[in-house]
């Protein structure tokens, strides 16, 4: 059962007018790419700066299923451009999903784009692609990046209308936080297009190709934040009129007309947001001028951040029910054999007939009343018995004394809770989960959790491999515990907890020479165990065997995974 980390790419997105799989090379028999295709989008359409020339350097021609660094064996050419290749690619290591770039180590760019993947490395924000290894090795430099199976392009959400208000919203917000954070670090974008900007599954937005993009194509600009700032603006106009902000169709876009100039984007689609349409017109620039209205230009992702703290905040759509549908009587119901009556047809209603007043329903009434007069008498004689003994119970509960001990033996003793002394993580087998976590398990707040990672099989775990998670608890002294209450974060099919008895915190013990005190399997988010033989302990195991599956979040991808909240033992 392996462990699955998160996984995400940045690949060579090309001209933004077509799918990267569309522009991938065919492919022989053996996996070699045969054609070199070359950029089709203009600097114009992109809103960076200028490019340097490729240079002689061609395209090194690897087969599917090479391996670099006996490692990363390369599995789809995704791309080829101006030298250069993008691959999808599996870390044997590791096995996850990666993506590989890969050009000659005599590339005019081979050096720059070795610099711009360590630097983007060093940053670590979890807002971008993650650059994991950038080498050079047998006349290759190779750049290998995170992989975002469940990641959608801003290029693919488009394609089927304009974003949400708030959609669009979270999205230039999260974006150019991100943006403003890396240009604080020194680091530029310079390719900020659609195809660049990822929603995962879990509505979180991410960059890709944070510096190396630009370098691979030789881009550069002497006015980096401007550019970048532009790039974000070109991204709200499009989220919002599905149209790109200049006169040349782009990124599967149709750009504005020609001639008009850059008009707001409430002009070119009704029920555009007021506020979102002036934020993008302060972003943009028409050849170096801001665009329409009064409002001071954003000319760095930090002022473009300002600007939307000083908007009002955008909240998220009501949920919308649908209406089930009105009841309709069916022909049966309304009497076997006859029809069903036509729409808009006024049906004659027949009076009831009139209530039992009949000699023979006269008789009936009074028969009824006298049955009930008995019933009530009846039972008001067995309540006035039933009142009385229970008097003489209490009366003799009374008179009940207590052993020499002093303890009542009729009396049921308190459920009282346990105090938790500390916890650490128990590895049964193979690495750590999250060790450090393990106190927000118990610290009373139920946003905080200990987490598992994610595992590519399930919902049961594998022995052989990874035989369970959990942690044990230090209940500071021998308790008798009875039960106990543990908060899940993942719902689903299905988690499986059992609680252990033990000598110690100590991950050396084994789980069979443990005293077992109960066990639950729950689809929820809550797990109630409780104990039918008392247990005395002082170390509590909590072993996990089972859990459901859950998408990808920023700490992992998707898989079999769960997280604990909260903790609590009674005795």
């Amino acid at each position: 059962m392996a462990e699955r980390s998160t996984a995400a790419v940045d690949v060579a997105d090309n001209s933004g007018d077509e799918p990267l799989t569309a522009k991938a090379d065919q492919s022989t028999s053996d996996g070699v790419a045969q054609n070199r295709e070359r950029e089709t989008d203009s600097e114009e359409a992109q809103g960076s700066g200028g490019t340097e020339s490729p240079g002689k350097a061609s395209p090194p021609e690897l087969h599917s299923g090479h391996k670099l660094a006996r490692r990363y064996r390369l599995e789809e050419c995704v791309t080829r451009l101006d030298g250069f290749s993008s691959w999808r690619a599996v870390d044997e290591k590791l096995r996850r999903a990666v993506g590989v770039h890969l050009l000659p180590a005599d590339h005019p760019r081979a050096r720059s784009v070795l610099a711009a993947a360590r630097s983007s490395a060093l940053l670590g924000d979890p807002r971008f692609v993650q650059v994991l290894d950038a080498v050079e090795e047998n006349d290759l430099v190779y750049v290998v990046h995170e992989w975002l199976p469940d990641a959608t392009e801003l290029t693919a959400l488009l394609a089927s209308g304009p974003l949400e208000v708030h959609e669009a919203y979270q999205m230039v917000s999260q974006v150019s936080q991100a943006m403003a954070a890396a240009h604080r670090e020194g680091l530029a974008h310079l390719r900020l297009t659609p195809s660049a900007v990822l929603r995962t599954s879990t509505g979180q937005w991410r960059i890709r190709g944070l510096a190396v993009n630009a370098a691979l194509r030789g881009i550069s600009s002497e006015t980096p934040q401007r550019t970048d700032t532009e790039a974000i603006g070109a991204l709200l106009y499009a989220a919002l009129t599905q149209r790109w902000s200049y006169d040349n169709d782009a990124y599967g876009l149709s750009g504005l007309p020609k001639g008009v100039g850059l008009i707001a984007p409430d002009q070119v689609r009704a029920g555009v947001h007021r506020g979102l349409s002036e934020l993008a017109m302060r972003a943009l620039a028409n050849d170096g001028a801001t665009a329409s209205r009064h409002e001071t230009p954003c000319t760095t992702p930090e002022e473009l951040v300002k600007a939307i703290a000083e908007m009002p905040r955008i909240r998220p759509p009501e949920p919308t029910f649908t209406a089930p549908p009105e009841y309709q009587r069916t022909s049966y119901q309304q009497g076997y054999g006859r029809p069903a009556p036509h729409m808009g047809a006024t049906q004659p209603v027949s009076a009831p007939p009139p209530p039992l007043q009949s000699r023979t329903g006269k008789a009936l009434k009074w028969a009824v009343s006298a049955l009930l007069i008995a019933a009530l008498g009846l039972g008001s004689w067995q309540l006035a018995d039933a009142l009385m003994e229970h008097g003489k119970s209490d009366d003799t509960q009374k008179t009940k004394t207590t052993d020499g001990n002093g303890k009542d033996t009729d009396k049921t003793k308190p459920v009282k809770p346990i105090a938790i002394k500390g916890a650490q993580e128990y590895v049964a087998k193979g690495d750590a989960q999250a060790p450090g976590d393990v106190g927000k398990t118990y610290d009373g707040d139920s946003s905080t959790y200990w987490r598992s990672k994610s595992f590519v099989d399930g919902p049961e775990m594998k022995p052989a491999f990874k035989p369970g998670v959990g942690i044990v608890y230090d209940l500071g002294s021998q308790q008798t515990v009875t039960a106990a209450s543990i908060g899940l974060r993942y719902p689903g099919d299905h988690t499986t907890i059992t609680l252990y008895g033990t000598d110690s915190m100590s991950s050396s013990t084994s789980v069979d020479s443990m005293t077992k005190i109960g066990t639950i399997t729950t689809s929820g988010t809550s797990a109630k165990i409780t104990v039918s033989k008392k247990a005395e302990t002082q170390y509590v195991l909590l072993w996990i065997t089972a859990m459901p599956y859950a998408s990808g979040d920023q700490y992992s991808g998707a898989g079999y995974k769960q997280a604990i909240t909260d903790v609590k033992f009674t005795g």
